[in-house]
């Protein structure tokens, strides 16, 4: 289990997130459904249909902005 805690900036970029981007319920599901749709596409042999790949699409923006805001790729050292 992890003891790390979150900078003050990461706790405002995430506050500034949820309040203006999208709310904890919808990023809640929205990983549900990428994890499900990944898992599935695992089991499967012909890969994601076309109702999944626009689900993944969503949800990875979603992930990466997220992890955007958690670690910054981009951000300047």
């Amino acid at each position: 289990m992890s003891t790390n805690t979150l900078s003050k900036e990461t706790e405002l970029r995430l506050t500034e997130f949820f309040n203006n981007s999208i709310d904890f319920k919808s990023m809640a599901k929205t990983i549900g459904q990428v994890n499900f749709l990944i898992a599935l596409n695992a089991m499967r042999e012909d890969g994601f249909t076309t109702t999944e790949s626009i689900n993944i699409e969503e949800g990875f923006f979603w992930l990466n902005e997220l992890a955007e805001i958690l670690d910054p790729y981009l951000g300047i050292e």
